[in-house]
């Protein structure tokens, strides 16, 4: 049982051996809260009905591999090499491990002890063992029939990349030498760090049906506790990225991806500073990226599709059809829109916290180095007076060249030029928000001449965007030619057809061949962008957009869409709360289930999908409660699903701690902040100005 709420892990297990003896084993398990380098492990043994002799072995393991996901099971797996290990005494030892590529040092130390009835044992010190990358030592201990055995392991980890140490094995030691600490004081001081974070971080929610509120409650609770895990204030003096399977699993090999982008909304209103560490791994990086773009013949910074330790392109070249095993060429390196999320997410962390400093000295640079490469990237057709942006891929990773084509890439992909005209707003945009010397230093500094802010000037202006069939946004340029595809023949040969690319390929064809979506890709505009946005985003560039338009695309996409990616039904949900609210509770309860029901072609197991769980509880803060800011306004403007009753919930928006109701009949916005500066929000249609420590009551 994963006791979410306080942080712990817990386990009850009660077994009868050969010998029909009964035995209860409880176990709690966790990683500190507040203290970086401690965790706690304790078992509880009794003996139902028997007495006798137990054997006890407390160890550290350092010889794991990494296993967890078959198909990679016949690459390099093994990546720790012992430096040393040692018992201090019959209580303590320690392992010290190196990483065999970065040479990144792990210590660990452990301090057991072993307690009957709650009193210290009289035990018996077996052996000690000291192999590889194993140390350990085992014990015995007798006990009476409905005695209780209790074995409390406190352990430190320290690594070479930490702050503020000497050296991580030294430090190990001295952590379990004066370590007076009992496991129960450990944890209780963890609960309370949980129970801090659950004040900032909790959603709540009341539903018409106590069973389904319950169940639903339990799950945005699970993933609120991963999204914490993943991305804690452990972090904030440590250069680390967001990795999307979080750090639960092997899947990705923990490689950063676009997934910040339905990540941050969730931490930008709660704890921004993560949201800042974790865009200084992506400026930590800028000089990589710069070095990509100049090797593709591009000026600027280029960041990869797959980010790893050094920010270099980290997308295998190859990949194997587990359906057809056969190992195909990996062309998801064109998925150049990562730059664009950079960008937006860049974007959205200043519109709510208004850091000046970081976007003068770190976002402004990485905006306007990828506004840059997009410049240096996109061809000026003159014939049409536009902007095109040729070989590259949206997020839909199905399409990654035309039929028959030997090249990979596609031309004029809709998310990824509209993207474009952003960034280049936001390049252009800069001046006017950061102070004028900052702006200056950023020109000369980077070399940016008139001649190149007048063509980011031209090209937010006259990107190119295809559309066909009176209306419909076309994913790219050419989608138009191809095939409808038999959705009902495949739903009934194969049943499940999430992944249509591998069924396919296996067949000798190709999902390049056909109309149909992994998952969103034009309807990522409308999960980014509000539909005023985007009318006037289309309006500026001469394009005619009105809201039906918005109601057509997402049907016409909808329907082409296969749900092969975990953000799919995210996404779809996002976007019809907005539009059908009926419609998206149902999609919504099924992206719940994401991780939640066991799915035997799943990859859970392989770590959790982070981007899926964040956007769940986004789709009830900005989906259904409407929390929006546009103009320098924060605005709620709710359309709940009659299943819900109530949401609340705790957000940071310019120094004020806000705590907001949102009921079928009203909004309540409480400011639990003494001192601030006072700010504008929006009720549905009602402007107010909300002062530290005030309400603001809107009916609905």
């Amino acid at each position: 049982m994963n006791e979410y709420k306080k942080g712990v892990l817990s386990r009850t297990i009660r077994f009868c051996d050969k010998k029909n003896r009964e035995t209860l084993v409880l176990q709690h398990l966790f990683v500190h809260g507040r203290l970086m380098h401690r965790a706690g492990l304790k078992i509880i043994i009794t003996p139902l009905n028997w007495e006798g002799r137990i054997e006890i072995c407390s160890a550290l393991d350092g010889r794991v591999t990494n296993q967890g996901v078959e198909r990679y099971r016949d690459l390099g797996s093994k990546h720790l090499d012992l430096v040393e290990s040692k018992h201090i005494d019959e209580q303590r030892m320690v392992l010290k491990m190196r990483t065999n590529g970065s040479c990144l040092d792990i210590a660990m130390g452990a301090r057991t002890r072993i307690f009957v009835n709650n009193k210290t044992a009289a035990i018996t010190s077996l052996s000690a063992d000291k192999s590889g990358g194993y140390v350990a030592r085992q014990f015995m201990v007798t006990v009476a029939r409905g005695e209780t055995i209790s074995i409390e392991k406190l352990i430190c980890i320290y690594t070479s990349w930490d702050t503020g140490i000497y050296e991580c094995l030294s430090e190990a030691e001295n952590t379990i030498a004066d370590d007076v600490e009992s496991f129960d004081s450990l944890l209780k001081s963890h609960v309370i760090a949980w129970e801090l974070l659950w004040r900032k971080f909790d959603v709540r929610l009341e539903l018409g049906n106590s069973d389904l509120e319950q169940y639903t409650q339990k799950i945005i609770r699970l993933y609120i506790f991963h999204l914490l895990q993943s991305s804690s204030v452990h972090s904030l003096d440590i250069d680390v990225g967001m990795p999307a399977r979080g750090w639960h699993g092997e899947g990705y090999r923990g490689h950063i991806f676009w997934d910040e982008m339905i990540i941050f909304p969730f931490l930008n209103y709660r704890t921004p500073r993560i949201t800042r560490t974790l865009l200084m791994y992506r400026y930590r990086r800028l000089h990589e990226a710069r070095l990509a773009a100049k090797t593709a013949g591009c000026k600027g910074a280029m960041y990869p599709w797959q980010s790893g330790s050094n920010g270099r392109e980290e997308t295998q070249q190859m990949h194997l059809n587990p359906e057809s095993g056969r190992w195909l060429p990996d062309n998801t390196y064109l998925q150049r829109h990562v730059n664009n999320a950079i960008v937006y997410n860049i974007a959205q962390y200043f519109q709510i916290t208004q850091d000046i400093q970081f976007l003068s000295f770190y976002g402004g640079e990485i905006t306007l180095e990828i506004a840059r490469f997009w410049a240096s990237l996109a061809t000026y057709n003159p014939k049409i007076d536009r902007y095109e942006i040729l070989g590259v891929i949206g997020p839909d990773e199905y399409h990654d060249a035309y039929p028959g084509a030997e090249k990979p890439g596609l031309n004029n992909n809709a998310y990824t030029n509209l993207m474009v005209m952003f960034v280049m707003d936001q390049a252009l945009n800069l001046q006017h928000l950061i102070p004028e010397q900052d702006w200056e230093y950023l020109r000369k500094k980077l070399g940016i001449e008139d001649r190149e802010l007048k063509i980011w000037q031209k090209m937010s202006r006259r990107m190119k965007i295809v559309f066909h069939d009176d209306g419909i946004i076309s994913q790219f340029e050419g989608y138009e030619a191809l095939k409808e595809f038999n959705w009902d023949e495949y739903k009934i040969k194969y049943g499940n057809i999430q992944r249509l690319d591998r069924i396919l390929e296996k067949e000798g064809d190709s999902a390049n061949n056909y109309k149909l979506s992994k998952q969103p890709d034009v309807i990522m505009l409308f999960y980014l962008f509000s539909a005023e946005t985007l009318r006037k985003m289309f309006k500026r560039l001469d394009y005619s957009f009105d809201k039906d338009s918005i109601v057509k695309n997402i049907n016409y996409y909808l329907n082409r869409t296969t749900n092969g990616s975990s953000l799919a039904l995210v996404i779809h949900s996002w976007i019809e709360a907005r539009l059908e609210r009926e419609g998206s509770w149902e999609l919504f309860s099924q992206a719940l289930e994401t991780d939640m029901v066991y799915d035997p072609a799943g990859s859970t197991r392989e770590g959790v999908h982070l981007a899926a769980m964040s956007g769940c509880i986004d789709i009830l803060q900005r989906g259904y409660a409407g929390l929006e800011i546009r103009s320098n306004i924060l605005i709620l403007n709710p359309l709940l699903p009659k299943s819900i009753n109530r949401i609340s919930f705790h957000i940071r928006y310019r120094k004020h701690w806000l705590d907001l109701e949102i009921t079928q009949n009203h909004v309540k916005v409480k400011s639990l902040t003494s001192k601030a500066i006072p700010f504008t929000i929006m009720i549905k249609d009602e402007i107010i100005r909300l002062y530290p420590g005030n309400i603001a009551v809107v009916d609905l």
